[in-house]
């Protein structure tokens, strides 16, 4: 079923901020509130209806008001009935607004076919799952007390730039012996620094090693064979970006953000796995209302990074919980299933 079947559709786009227990710092700066921008979908009578979230990023010029300019481009179409899922990607790119449709209409598209996202996907019910616990940059010291809360934790993500990250992984891996440690620079390093730390990494037990360079250095890799291996994120955005990652990278970070919803993600994950990359699932800093599509993609990764509520002073009522090292699926119809509007009613104030 797509939205041309479902006739016209009432269209609303807002902005909501939701404040952070604590800063989120990496290379680029620092986070203190989750800037999200939620698209919701009415069939006629408006008694069904589908949301969807994503958040702007700057790494990727955009802005919430640049998103909502977007997404009101598109009024006059959602509201004739003439735009369906199916299209989207001829009048959005990949990115933020695209993703919060998208993953609307795929919400409509549960209420209004009384079957689940996972059933229209041919796939069970989503079960708990392993994920990754985040540790924000810092000097060495604050890094190994924030491993040390971490325990052994399965999974742990660190946050590092160029200045002394050798320190930073070992107090993780000191502190958590028996973790899997992602280390994530998010483009900091240099191809020298890259190389530099090759024994660092081998030494200390990283698992995987997600965007060293800037994206466009990428070509500096040329040649290059890392002793573990590396995710592409930035470098990635949709199934097109591929071909030129090949032989740079082992691993993909899938990001609705970055694919621009959940529909061509699940496109990244097919083509990707089929050209022998490895999947690694991901978010932003979000709430629930983005971590439940992503969910999808994570069932088929072999890395879980989707913490992005965990860093908010509160989420929306009956959103994915952190167990441990698990994370677990959302209320039954908080998103992609037919609604309980109880839980909209929950959803807190921001």
């Amino acid at each position: 079923m797509t939205a041309s079947s479902v006739g016209p559709l009432a269209f609303s786009v807002r902005a909501e901020r939701w404040p952070l227990s604590r800063p989120f710092r990496i290379s680029r700066g620092v986070k203190t509130a989750a800037d999200v921008t939620v698209v919701e979908l009415h069939a006629r009578d408006r008694s069904l209806a589908g949301r969807g979230e994503s958040v702007p990023y700057a790494r990727y010029d955009e802005t919430v008001a640049s998103v909502t300019d977007q997404l009101e481009s598109l009024r006059a179409s959602l509201e004739d009935g003439s735009l369906s899922r199916e299209a989207l990607h001829r009048y959005l790119p990949a990115g933020a607004a695209r993703n919060a449709l998208d993953c609307a209409l795929w919400d409509l598209e549960a209420q209004l076919s009384m079957r689940s996202v996972g059933a229209m996907l041919g796939e069970s019910a989503i079960a708990p799952m392993t994920n990754a616990v985040t540790i924000g940059l810092d000097e060495p010291a604050a890094v190994a007390e924030a491993a040390r809360v971490a325990g052994s934790t399965a999974l742990i993500k660190i946050k590092v730039d160029a200045h002394d990250p050798a320190r930073q992984i070992q107090a993780v891996r000191t502190a958590c012996p028996r973790s899997e440690l992602i280390v994530d620079p998010n483009e900091s390093w240099t191809a020298a620094l890259l190389r530099e730390m090759q024994p660092v990494l081998v030494a200390n037990r990283v698992a995987l090693l997600e965007q060293p360079l800037p994206a466009g250095d990428d070509l500096l890799m040329d040649g290059f064979v890392s002793a573990v291996p590396i995710c592409a994120d930035e470098s990635c955005h949709t199934a097109a970006d591929l071909p030129r990652l090949v032989g740079h990278y082992q691993y993909v970070n899938i990001k609705l953000d970055k694919t621009g919803g959940l529909t061509a993600a699940l496109e990244l994950l097919h083509e990707a796995r089929a050209q022998g990359f490895g999947i690694m699932a991901g978010c932003m800093i979000c709430t629930s209302l983005s971590i439940a599509p992503a969910l999808h993609i994570a069932r088929h990764a072999r890395f879980v990074d989707l913490d992005g509520p965990f860093w908010l002073t509160r989420d929306r009522a009956g959103g994915v919980e952190y167990s441990g090292a698990q994370v677990l699926p959302p209320r039954r119809g908080f998103w992609g299933e037919p609604h309980d509007q109880a839980l909209w009613a929950g959803d807190p104030a921001c």
